[in-house]
């Protein structure tokens, strides 16, 4: 019986051991059919399989300008993956939005903070690809954290989370640059989705 087994983005990466950029180099180049469902993408196994069976003749394994070196690839395959800090003094809120993240089929690495002041310690030692903040929260509030996160990454693109959005608030945030878009309070898993993806390139 012929295997359907489908595999989803995140279960590639991990099956091929090589990154983001090249499992869409594959597509693009018709080396791997990969079927559209929703915005998220799908692989059948036997099409994987193929194209493993084809890079065997030149090595006995993937190809070395698509697949890292063996020692490398641990860090390869961390390094593909995209690294996203989600800050909000509601854990309920703080958490959800970071669990939605966590089992979406893209290859996302969440972090979480309770305050500004918790954020910027992990901003100077994590190179982060997005950052999302509450916009009122005790002590730092989250356009001032933005302005400190961008000391350590000018082009950072961020998502604010507010429970309410006015005219004034939003001018605020566009001029610091590289917003990403707003999500408003009760936090939808699609919006959120949709948001994170874009800000994050992974919708090629």
């Amino acid at each position: 019986m012929m295997d359907e087994t489908f595999l989803t983005t995140e279960q590639v990466l991990g099956y091929l051991r090589v990154n983001l950029r090249t499992v869409y180099r594959l597509i693009k180049a018709g080396k791997i059919p990969a079927v559209r469902v929703g915005r998220q993408w799908r692989f059948r196994k036997r099409d994987i399989d193929a194209w493993l069976d084809s890079q065997r003749p030149r090595g006995g394994s993937i190809a070395a300008d698509v697949a890292p070196a063996a020692g490398d690839r641990t860090q390869d395959r961390r390094a593909s993956r995209a690294r996203v800090l989600v800050v909000d003094d509601e854990a309920s809120i703080r958490d959800t939005l970071a669990e939605y993240l966590r089992i979406s089929d893209y290859a996302i690495d969440v972090d979480t903070a309770a305050d500004g002041r918790s954020a910027i310690e992990r901003l100077r030692t994590t190179p982060y690809d997005l950052l999302i903040t509450d916009l009122k929260m005790p002590g730092m509030d989250g356009l001032t954290l933005v302005r400190e996160a961008k000391r350590y990454r000018a082009d950072l693109p961020f998502i604010v989370i507010t429970g309410y959005s006015t005219e004034a608030t939003a001018i605020d945030a566009a001029n610091l640059g590289n917003l990403a878009g707003y999500l408003t309070k009760p936090i939808k898993p699609r919006q959120a989705e949709r948001l994170v993806t874009k800000a994050l390139h992974l919708e090629e």
